[in-house]
């Protein structure tokens, strides 16, 4: 159950600073903090988390994750479960709690201003189409969780691990905002979407599916053997 309360704790922390960065903060760099700031956002949500949470669940705060840790085979098949579960709670009641905040201000309109959501293509951020959407995802969930199974492997400095997974996340959003809004976690992804709604719920299945195989990819390099720490 500590694990439980700490991966519904600490999704809900990414999703609404995440996601509030975007909503409440601005995207527009010339009255608000701007594309890089949201990045920090979600990045130093991250980092805050692995050190405040770490030590009860690992902070997985992320279905891919999760289940790049059961590919590994670092982790139970029915604990994934439940820590998904507990991810997508989290993320859902973050997202309530910032339409809730958000709806404070007058000019504020879901369906206008947005929740933070993901998505693709004409009006959506760049613009950019299916296809470089979801090989972005698929690539940039990969590489995340090769960072995070190396940074909490045997051998790797445990006090570092949160930095070094906080930054990386940093370093995917700069990258990839334009193109999707930077899902790699699809509670962060499910949360928003289903209080935006209409578009955001019809192209949801992306910020599922590719990050999904993107983890799993990785967790299986590190089954293998192949990305171990030399004997």
């Amino acid at each position: 159950m500590k694990k439980m309360i700490a991966e519904f704790i600490g999704t809900f922390t990414l999703v609404l600073f995440g996601c509030g960065a975007a909503v409440i903060a601005g995207a527009d760099g010339t009255t608000g903090i701007g594309l890089a700031g949201i990045s920090f956002a979600f990045g130093f949500a991250l980092i805050g988390m692995a050190y405040g949470i770490g030590p009860v669940s690992g902070c997985h705060i992320n279905p891919a994750v999760s289940l790049g840790a059961v590919a590994a085979g670092r982790m139970q098949v029915g604990e994934a479960v439940q820590y998904i579960a507990a991810q997508i709670s989290g993320a859902i009641a973050a997202a309530l709690v910032l339409l809730t905040i958000a709806t404070g201000k007058a000019d504020y309109s879901v369906a206008i201003n947005g929740l933070g959501q993901n998505g693709w293509g004409a009006g959506y951020l760049g613009e950019y189409n299916m296809a470089a959407a979801f090989l972005f995802e698929l690539v940039a969930t990969f590489l995340f969780v090769v960072v995070i199974l190396g940074a909490t492997g045997k051998g790797a400095p445990a006090a570092m691990a949160g930095l070094a997974i906080g930054i990386t996340l940093v370093v995917i959003h700069l990258v990839g905002i334009k193109v999707t809004g930077v899902s790699v976690n699809p509670a962060r992804s499910i949360g928003p979407a289903l209080f935006a709604g209409g578009h955001a719920i019809s192209q949801l299945w992306l910020f599922i599916v590719a990050p999904v195989l993107g983890a799993v990819a990785a967790g299986f390099l590190f089954k293998a053997g192949l990305l171990d720490q030399a004997e």
